[in-house]
């Protein structure tokens, strides 16, 4: 439906065991997010943040609650089916960058296509051409350990657009890069999302940044409050 949120959370709620403590992470998350939005999640370390954007772009299930992305509730199809739709329909960015070591800036752009069975062949054009767009293209060939840590960023960038995803999730996309760097990145995601009409939800701890977004939402001990 066209006025149906892209993604909503209805009471979301996590809590993990430290010890013999039992600690709330999310206490009772209700948002909706709008397709084409951009939205930043901004909060002091231990707020909630990331537990919040794991669990909305479905890496972690949250003990009660729902997350429904594009009228499907999600972690209720099976691991396949979740898996299926995270390599298809969802892009995530990882604060760690999370590139395999032994392979280039191509073969690590090149996983998820390899992961939905495209061929190298296939898919080789594409690579190319969303390396380029991320200004990369002289860089196809080499690893990780030879680019920096805003070029790392460009490719893990360019790998969660491998598959065309709807909506792109972002971690701290700029929390191991130096100020130019990381503003640089951001409006790389911004254009990005911008120009295929795509939803973009990121989690900075930069409250400057955020407000490069559409939206900005503060998280307080587990909650939204602002």
């Amino acid at each position: 439906m066209e006025n149906q949120p892209h993604l909503k959370a209805i009471d979301l709620r996590r809590s993990f065991q430290i010890g013999p403590r039992k600690v709330d992470v999310l206490k009772g998350i209700d948002l909706e997010i709008r397709r084409g939005e951009s939205v930043f999640l901004c909060g002091a370390s231990g707020a909630g943040k990331t537990t919040l954007l794991y669990t909305l772009a479905g890496l972690e299930q949250p003990e009660s609650g729902q997350v429904i992305f594009e009228g499907d509730v999600l972690y209720a199809q099976g691991d396949a089916a979740e898996a299926r739709r995270r390599n298809q329909r969802i892009g995530f960015v990882f604060q760690g960058y999370f590139l395999l070591p032994e392979l280039t800036a191509f073969e690590n752009v090149l996983l998820p296509c390899m992961i939905a069975g495209e061929s190298k062949g296939t898919s080789r054009d594409r690579v190319e051409a969303i390396l380029e767009k991320v200004g990369l293209a002289d860089r196809l060939h080499h690893l990780p350990a030879e680019l920096s840590g805003g070029e790392q960023q460009r490719v893990a960038i360019a790998r969660s657009l491998m598959n065309d995803p709807s909506i792109l999730f972002a971690d701290e996309p700029t929390g191991n890069l130096d100020s130019k760097t990381g503003a640089a990145i951001v409006e790389l995601l911004l254009s990005v999302v911008r120009e295929k009409e795509r939803t973009l939800v990121v989690v900075t701890h930069d409250p400057n940044l955020a407000l490069r977004g559409e939206r900005r939402l503060e998280i307080q001990d587990g909650k939204i409050v602002g």
